[in-house]
């Protein structure tokens, strides 16, 4: 079957997209796909293998949307600053796209080659963005999985309903990133304290 005119791959994300923000990630499939962009569901094996290959595509799409907000959001920004900025981006990403949000957490094969590529990239970029700290080989990445922790548990939880207490959100999280910022100026002052001369 030739390809539909019109029909393309950032066409049919972008209907996913539309899908699993609105309605969520497991109402993402070849038939609401289908009838959402008024075509026959065998059109669109033309551009995907699949509801497996259209979730795969999907959460690639997310990784690249997701870390391309967060390096928007720490340009020209370093230490506190960057890291403040970096969470906002992050949590407000989730936020303004929960379904496409799931679909980078749930859809993923860590062996795919672009998903292994993207989580590189994110890892260095948020390295970068700690730099102020001068946290050197570990330290660094138990740092970048702490920070990681902090904002998909934060995400997780509010698009769940896990805050049930009547606080601002907002105020909460903020909270949170500054005890992790004061949890990084700590092992700053630690590692130069290690490496003092007795």
């Amino acid at each position: 079957m030739s390809p539909r005119i019109g029909l393309d791959l950032p066409t049919i994300l972008q209907a996913a997209v539309e899908i699993a923000d609105t309605r969520g990630l497991e109402e993402v499939t070849l038939a609401s796909l289908a009838q959402k962009l008024a075509v026959r569901s065998p059109s669109l094996y033309n551009h995907v293998n699949g509801l497996s290959g259209l979730r795969s595509k999907l959460a690639v799409h997310g990784l690249e949307q997701l870390l391309h907000v967060m390096t928007q959001a720490v340009v020209d920004r370093s230490g506190d600053d960057a890291v403040r900025e970096l969470g906002k981006a992050y949590v407000a990403f989730a936020r303004a796209h929960p379904g496409l949000y799931d679909a980078t957490l749930r859809a993923p094969d860590p062996q795919d080659e672009e998903v292994r590529r993207l989580a590189g990239e994110t890892v260095d970029l948020v390295v970068r963005a700690l730099q102020a700290y001068e946290l050197k080989d570990d330290a660094a990445l138990h740092a970048v999985r702490g920070l990681r922790s902090l904002l998909h548990g934060f995400s997780s939880l509010e698009q769940r309903g896990g805050f049930g207490l009547p606080l601002d959100l907002d105020v909460s999280f903020r909270l949170l990133l500054d005890t992790f910022l004061a949890g990084l100026h700590e092992m700053k002052r630690r590692a130069k304290e290690e490496t003092k001369p007795s």
